[in-house]
This record gives structure tokens, sequence and C-alpha cells, in this order.
């Protein structure tokens, strides 16, 4: 699968439990949407998966990727610590000169 640089380092960020290396991944106005809550910038984005990895210690396994544009779809596998586990979630990216500028999290 042909993932964009900055997704990859999205994924190995999230499945090595780094959350510094996981929101150097997005710009500094960027908005994160999961679980009905909105994550905006870059330090909050670090807060929220900080707290996330200490809950879940989920990790990824891409399975599909499309592209339109600025716009795509990671559907990938996540396994962790939580009820119901593994299941599979859709990331919503908008990325713009490299950098993502928004990621929502669909199930």
């Amino acid at each position: 699968m042909n993932l964009p640089k900055v997704i990859t380092e999205l994924i190995n960020a999230q499945n090595n439990f780094d959350s510094i290396a996981y929101a150097d991944c997005f710009s500094e106005t960027a908005v994160v949407f999961d679980e009905g809550k909105t994550h905006k910038g870059r330090v909050e984005i670090e807060r929220w998966i900080d707290h996330s990895n200490k809950n879940y210690q989920a990790v990824m396994k891409p399975l599909e990727y499309t592209e339109n544009g600025t716009s795509s779809v990671l559907t990938a596998e996540c396994s962790g610590t939580f009820d119901g586990s593994p299941i599979i979630l859709q990331f919503h990216f908008d990325i713009v000169d490299g950098q993502i500028e928004s990621l929502k999290v669909t199930g």
C-alpha cells in the first residue's frame, strides 16, 4: 500500500505510542474529531493522543487507502486494551503541504 509520508509517520508514531511524534504530523492549526470531541492545535492533539495511548494502547494496521486531492481515507484495524478490540476505523484526512490539517475518526 502506497501511503503518503505523513500518514506512514503517523502510523509509526501511534504504534510506538509516541505522542510527540504523532502530534508533529499535524499543522499548528490542525483539528481532530474523535469520539464526539474536537481537539484544536498541536498541543491539544498531543494531550489527546497521549491520554488515548495511556488508556487504550491502540495500534493500527492499515487495510485500505483512498485519496481524492487533499482528502483521503485510511481504513485500519485498531487493536488495544479497549472493549471490542480489534475494530475497523476510518481515518478521514485533509493533508496540505505534507502536514495533516484535519482528521476525523469514524467507525
